[in-house]
């Protein structure tokens, strides 16, 4: 008996056992899917004014009861923003501390201190359902996957360990990214040998695990891999293109967070995340004024943890931009889609406009003499010029007139005056990839 037969013969929240345990491919339909939500959210809010001093605190103040939330409408709850988090391990307990299994890290690439997330056993295991719907995430028993996420500290490594080890039942190599015992040489050498059908790393981690491999004379093309997914950290869909051809393989985005766990997966069609609608529930707001906004529109992404109930998480304020698609996907899957438009803290301003560095980067990672590694300098005082470092790609030769050319180019697509500098190699980070850099 494995451990999902075990926990299926353990109580769960009435949500979870109505809708979940027996019926889970019927909640797909967006009928069934907000049922399940409605009575999900009212069950976790009702927990968190009751059990979390942190939440009880939030909705007094705001002069909201449970009660009063109706239905999928959260507007009257009020948002949970990272700095509430930040340097405070035990702010969400909804439960006795000793009851928690499982105390994880954020990266700290957004700045400030660390926020810490917690799990108890319960809601780590006993309700956390397989984000693999099998048209998104088709891996199944004899499948060998290659995780080359972090393990220390953060949730990516972890998370995904469970989830097809235990979820889909398949073998796990954990590989992990650029730990001690997990350099890029280590894992070229664990694919050569172990041959895997499915890998999951980052953007930047797939082209660094590239480079090692063509230093050991090794072909990642040559691999049986049946698809990818890169996650951890944003990129344009033209990376993305690159990281299929060199790994010779589909790459499908995968999107979520150390604090609310998968919130959205890519189909094959690469059109938009569908949102992981038995985990999350998401809201689009304007970043100032916290309104609703309709589909389509573009704003900040908000999101309340479904299965959370020990350490509940309402209304997060992710600061990720996007906008989502009600309209059905091509590849049958019914649940609506997210796409994403970067990040607030890294938006990169000229002339006094904001701009995503995944909109730049698209542009650039068609330009076929640029590299794979690159950097937007920013002046924090403003600037009129976008500054645009690189490497130049393999057997290109840089040169003063070929840096104006793409320049050129660059300004030619963006419609920005743009400044372009060739070095022969930018460092290779172990953890996330900063396409923005201060200077």
């Amino acid at each position: 008996m494995n451990l999902k037969q075990v926990l299926k013969q353990i109580g769960r929240p009435a949500p979870v056992e109505k809708y979940l345990c027996h019926t889970f491919p019927d909640i797909i339909s967006p009928a069934g899917l907000a049922e399940y939500q409605k009575e999900s959210l009212r069950a976790i809010i009702e927990r968190a004014y009751e059990h979390s001093p942190f939440y009880r605190e939030k909705m007094t103040r705001a002069g909201v009861t449970p009660g009063e939330v109706v239905g999928l409408d959260l507007g009257r709850l009020p948002f949970t923003t990272k700095d509430e988090l930040r340097g405070k391990p035990w702010v969400l307990l909804a439960c006795e501390r000793e009851d928690v299994s499982l105390i994880q890290v954020s990266t700290g690439t957004t700045g400030g201190e660390e926020i810490y997330i917690m799990n108890t056993w319960e809601d780590y295991y006993l309700r956390e359902m397989a984000t693999g719907y099998p048209v998104l995430v088709p891996i199944e028993p004899g499948d060998i996957c290659l995780n080359a996420l972090p393990y220390e500290m953060s949730s990516a490594g972890l998370a995904f360990h469970k989830t097809f080890m235990d979820s889909c039942q398949a073998t796990v190599i954990p590989a992990g990214k650029g730990g001690a015992y997990s350099t890029p040489a280590k894992t070229v050498k664990l694919m050569r040998e172990l041959q895997p059908t499915v890998a999951i790393t980052s953007p930047s981690w797939a082209v660094t695990l590239h480079e090692a491999a063509v230093e050991r004379a090794f072909d990642v093309a040559g691999l049986p891999l049946k698809r990818m997914w890169l996650t951890g950290e944003g990129c344009s869909p033209a990376f993305r293109e690159r990281v299929e051809k060199i790994w010779g393989t589909v790459a499908n985005f995968y999107y979520g967070s150390l604090e609310c766990g998968a919130i959205g997966i890519e189909c094959d069609a690469h059109n938009g995340y569908h949102l992981a609608g038995a985990h999350v529930f998401v809201e689009i707001v304007d970043q100032e004024s916290g309104e609703v906004l309709e589909p389509g529109e573009i704003g900040e992404i908000v999101v309340t943890c479904l299965l959370r109930y020990d350490t509940p998480l309402l209304r997060y304020r992710t600061q990720d931009l996007g906008f989502i698609e009600p309209d059905p996907c091509r590849c049958g899957v019914a649940l609506p889609r997210l796409h994403l438009r970067g990040r607030l803290t890294e938006q990169v301003v000229i002339q006094g406009v904001s701009f995503s560095p995944f909109y730049l980067e698209e542009f650039l990672m068609r330009i076929p003499e640029v590299g794979n590694w690159f950097q937007f300098v920013v002046n924090p005082a403003g600037s009129d010029v976008l500054r645009i470092r690189a490497e130049p790609a393999a057997g290109v030769s840089p040169s003063a007139e070929l840096a104006d050319t793409l320049a050129s180019k660059m300004e030619f697509a963006t419609g920005l005056s743009c400044g372009f500098e060739f070095v022969a190699k930018l460092p290779r980070p172990h953890g996330k990839t900063v396409r923005v850099v201060h200077q």
